[in-house]
C-alpha cells in the first residue's frame, strides 16, 4: 500500500512558477508509476503528466506540455511536479497518484491518491 501526500501549493501571479511535491510511504514506491491530475471547479479530473517507475520516461497533457516537468526521487519517496508559465486556467486542485499501468492518462487505472493540494493562478 502507498499513502501519498502533496504539497506545495498555493497563489500565484499569471506568468509565475511553483513546484508540487509528492511524498510518499512504504517500501514499494519505486515499483510504481506516478501521474499528476488536476481538478477545477465543476470539472472532471483531468491528466496533467506521469512518469514511470525508473523516472527515464515522462508524458504531459497537451495543455501543460513545454511549461510543467515531472521528476521523482526514489532515494526519498517523492515525485515533483514543477510548473512554470502559468495561467489562470491552471488553476485547480491537484493530486497526485500512483498506480501500475505505463502512461496511464485515466484516473481511474490509478490505485492510490492523496489528498490534493490548491494552485490558484490569478490573472
Amino acid at each position: 500500500q502507498v499513502q501519498l501526500v502533496e504539497s506545495g501549493g498555493g497563489l500565484v501571479l499569471a506568468g509565475g512558477s511553483l513546484r508540487l511535491s509528492c511524498a510518499a510511504s512504504g517500501r514499494t514506491f519505486s515499483t510504481y508509476h506516478m501521474g499528476w491530475f488536476r481538478q477545477a471547479p465543476g470539472k472532471e479530473r483531468e491528466f496533467v503528466a506521469s512518469v514511470t517507475w525508473s523516472g527515464t520516461s515522462t508524458n504531459y497533457a497537451d495543455s501543460v506540455k513545454g511549461r510543467f516537468t515531472i521528476s521523482r526521487d526514489n532515494a526519498k519517496n517523492t515525485v515533483y511536479l514543477q510548473m512554470n508559465s502559468l495561467k489562470p486556467e491552471d488553476t485547480a486542485i491537484y493530486y497526485c497518484a500512483a498506480g501500475k499501468v505505463v502512461f496511464a492518462t485515466r484516473p481511474s487505472l490509478y490505485s492510490y491518491w492523496g489528498q490534493g493540494t490548491q494552485v490558484t493562478v490569478s490573472s
